[in-house]
């Protein structure tokens, strides 16, 4: 994802481009794109009008066979005590016309909204190409992701990707070794050879990925794999990464072994924990160990996506790369 900070009003310009751009890129014609561009505008106006700066988070996305442009706009402002107040076209508490979160729902397909008193505000917009509605496009994904690179570098050194066959579902997030291009390029390796050799046990993936990293400089690897029907998850990480089950406020965090895949490793192990709904969680050690989900009341219920938003808002270390994947079960 593209990270904008919006603190100045010439800084707004630049986050409705930078939205546009990766619209167009993405096989937005020139309507949806404008779209794209309006909602950004409106968003990172907003961050600065009622919370006097923020950042912003713009990547693409899909939705069945759509694409789409997800953007999270993040402030640790005042907060609002009524959100669906503030979604009403005309309420506004900045001396604005207060048309900001009206707009960005109408233009959107999704918009989800959390905020805390105190604990400033988190707004997720997700833009489908080729779409004017809502129509058909569920209400909250069942995964989603923020991956964000290392301030001043151009490429994130982390990857991730979803595996789906029919309920199981495995998630996987690959952190390279360093940053930049050379660390890029060895998670984007690792996941490779997941989508090769995933429908293996979740440790034999790993020895997969081991030697399938040998020609670069490594990483550390974490893989969940939801069995519905099973009522479990298995889990297995080598490396500096994290994988958190999260079920009613309560976080049970996995085990990962220490090592580097595609370097050197003495042991990789599997490890089964009963699960039948909430949040899996995995995470590079770009996001710190000491982050909570007690402070933010509901959080859980919401999309992925924005929990993530959320996660990276506050817990974030800003100077390495930084992926958190999360999976929510059920969805809605």
């Amino acid at each position: 994802m593209i990270a904008l900070t919006i603190n100045d009003p010439s800084q707004i310009a630049e986050a409705r481009r930078a939205a546009q751009t990766l619209a167009q890129q993405h096989d937005f014609g020139a309507g949806d794109a404008g779209r794209v561009a309006l909602v950004a505008t409106e968003l990172a106006t907003n961050l600065l009008k009622h919370a006097g700066g923020g950042e912003m988070l713009v990547g693409p996305c899909e939705v069945g066979p759509s694409s789409g442009v997800e953007i999270l706009a993040l402030d640790k402002g005042p907060g609002m005590a009524d959100v669906q107040a503030c979604l009403a076209d005309g309420y506004s508490n900045a001396g604005t016309q207060g048309n900001g979160l009206g707009a960005v729902s109408r233009q959107s397909q999704f918009v989800s909204i959390a905020s805390w008193p105190g604990l400033g505000t988190a707004v997720l917009a997700r833009l489908l190409a080729g779409k004017r509605n809502s129509a058909g496009v569920p209400p909250v994904r069942q995964v989603g992701a923020v991956a964000v690179a290392k301030l001043g570098e151009e490429v994130c050194g982390d990857s991730w990707t979803v595996a789906q066959s029919n309920e199981v579902c495995t998630l996987f997030v690959a952190d390279g070794l360093g940053h930049g291009p050379d660390a890029a390029h060895a998670s984007a390796e690792a996941v490779r050879v997941l989508h090769r050799f995933g429908g293996h046990q979740v440790q034999t993936v790993l020895d997969y990925v081991h030697g399938g990293l040998r020609a670069t400089r490594g990483a550390a690897v974490s893989i969940a794999r939801f069995d519905p029907a099973a009522g479990k998850v298995s889990f297995a990480g080598v490396g500096n990464v994290a994988g958190v089950l999260a079920v009613n406020g309560e976080l049970r965090r996995m085990v990962s072994m220490p090592g580097t895949l595609g370097y050197n490793v003495r042991k990789i192990q599997a490890f089964e924990y009963p699960f039948a709904n909430g949040l899996v969680i995995l995470h590079s050690d770009g996001l710190s160990t000491g982050w909570t989900l007690g402070r933010y009341t509901n959080l859980e219920q919401a999309d992925p996506t924005l929990i993530a938003g959320v996660l990276y808002r506050d817990f974030a270390r800003r100077r390495d790369d930084v992926t958190i994947l999360i999976g929510k079960w059920p969805a809605g």
